[in-house]
């Protein structure tokens, strides 16, 4: 079944300017002027949220650009609605799009801390750390209503499992619970991810996200709760946010971040033309060179999935911003790397009620 198509135009609230046909579609739709009448289209789009019952929840990672080998991913598309989010493609295997179906038909694992708790309780299980926020970010508008990444975190906690969290979201702060008594045993660490520091960049850019400044004052707050946390300026994109790394580093440092990284934009699949629209309308000016600038950090395509240069990029803008990401964060003491998860020997499995404790043999 093809998604549905709307006009080019900028919806309130809404990443995407389009809602073009998944790679794997045979078949598409398009919208023709008959002459008839047509009823103007309204300029907001309304969320959908289903159940998305799932036999496991644990993701197996074997990539090397990756630090981590598990992650959860409580949800599938993202209502943040980044439109550069290299998660895009990934509705193109439910017959949906990367455009405006990513970003407003939702699926939440209902019955995600059930399923957790049985993975975890399989013999042979190894615990390693577990990545919140590596494809959709767990902490997106509909979280506040739906829980689901409290529920895993519940479990997480109960089991002593270390796990880490990426996400733009000051919505973080209402789990401060459990992140102090994770990180009193040193089984968490949380990421905050800053693009721009500028508010209408932000608006356009990823419209649902929480501001700039709401997500230094999560760094704040986390920090000053004992949580160990630090930011990532992600993505950098060369002639539109670059010039921003040294402020957004500065001011991570000066809210009590320990850490930092950075990605270059990835553009991979259809995110590649929802990014050139968001471009053209928003950036027109300079569209073009902000597009020949990614080119050349991508061995003058659009992107390149190669290991060990996706994340960086190759070519002498790609090292000049790795050279300013060095030196920044080496003056502002943000150069050490979260711990990876040294507290996993604290692991309990969960057991059914009344269960006899594990010796430890």
């Amino acid at each position: 079944m093809s998604p549905p198509v709307f006009d080019r135009k900028v919806f309130r609230g809404r990443g995407a300017l389009t809602n073009p046909a998944g790679r794997f579609e045979s078949t598409g739709i398009e919208a023709v002027d008959d002459g008839w009448y047509v009823e103007e289209q309204a300029d907001t789009i309304a969320t959908s949220v289903e159940p998305d019952r799932a036999r496991g929840v644990i993701t197996t990672n074997d990539s090397p650009d990756i630090p981590f080998d598990y992650s959860i991913n409580p949800y599938r598309g993202c209502e943040h609605g980044c439109v550069y989010c290299y998660a895009r493609p990934s509705h193109a295997y439910m017959g949906l799009s990367a455009g405006l179906d990513f970003e407003t038909r939702l699926f939440y694992k209902a019955d995600a801390a059930r399923v957790l708790e049985a993975e975890l309780g399989r013999p042979g299980y190894v615990c390693k750390p577990i990545m919140l926020g590596a494809n959709t970010d767990p902490y997106q508008p509909v979280e506040r209503r739906l829980r689901v990444t409290r529920a895993i975190l519940e479990v997480l906690t109960k089991c002593r499992h270390p796990v880490a969290i990426i996400t733009k979201s000051s919505s973080v702060l209402r789990d401060l619970d459990l992140l102090q008594d994770l990180a009193r045993d040193s089984l968490v660490h949380v990421t905050l991810s800053i693009t721009s520091l500028d508010a209408e960049m932000k608006r356009t850019l990823e419209p649902r996200t929480a501001s700039p400044q709401a997500r230094l004052r999560a760094v704040q707050q986390l920090s000053q709760a004992g949580v160990p946390v630090g930011v990532m300026v992600a993505p950098v994109i060369p002639a539109l946010t670059d010039h921003e790394m040294e402020s957004i580093l500065e001011a991570a440092a000066a809210a009590g971040a320990r850490w930092a990284g950075y990605v270059m934009l990835r553009l991979p699949h259809e995110v590649k033309d929802l990014f050139r629209d968001w471009l053209r309308e928003h950036h027109p000016q300079r569209a073009a060179h902000v597009m020949s600038l990614i080119q050349d950090v991508r061995g003058g395509r659009d992107y390149d999935s190669t290991f060990g240069t996706r994340m960086r990029g190759t070519g002498p803008v790609a090292q000049l911003i790795r050279n300013r990401f060095k030196i920044a964060a080496r003056r502002l003491g943000l150069d050490s790397r979260p711990d990876g998860g040294s507290a996993a020997h604290l692991f309990r499995p969960p057991g059914p009620a009344g269960a006899q404790m594990s010796l430890g043999f």
